[in-house]
């Protein structure tokens, strides 16, 4: 890791910090484009937005997604506090970053919450494959 790759990171553990005095979750993000330039940051607002998605993770995706063109998003790394979860791991897959530089891993956090992280939910399926492909048959060309 560079040195600006660790101020990035640091900026990010910084703005995990705000939005932990601001009355939010301790979690913060930004996106640097190819030189290293800080494009957007964003801090964890879940609590204080009343919305379970307002991750930094998502929010940045969402942006790059709405603001960038596909070869610059590609050319971007996202630095963040903690490893994205499986959320915002898929936005930004979907928004085309090219690469993502986190300081905890989700073992770490899970090791710093009180009963080791969220329970899982059961999943069931696949189911009804013929029925379900018909909308989605076709779509991805």
């Amino acid at each position: 890791m560079t040195q600006n790759e660790e101020t990035l990171l640091r900026r990010a553990i910084e703005l995990a910090a705000e939005a932990r005095a601001g009355g939010n979750p301790p979690f913060g993000s930004l996106l640097a484009g190819p030189d290293g330039q800080v494009l957007a940051e964003e801090r964890n607002t879940t609590l204080t937005d009343a919305d379970i998605s307002a991750h930094p993770e998502l929010k940045l995706a969402r942006w790059a997604a709405r603001e960038l063109d596909p070869a610059t998003a590609a050319g971007t790394t996202m630095y963040t506090s903690c490893q994205p979860c499986g959320m915002c791991t898929g936005a930004i897959q979907r928004s085309g970053l090219g690469r993502v530089v986190f300081a905890l891993s989700n073992e770490q956090l899970d090791g710093l919450k009180p009963g080791g992280g969220w329970p899982q939910v059961p999943l069931d399926g696949p189911a009804l494959y013929e029925e379900a492909r018909a909308p989605v048959e076709g779509y991805y060309k």
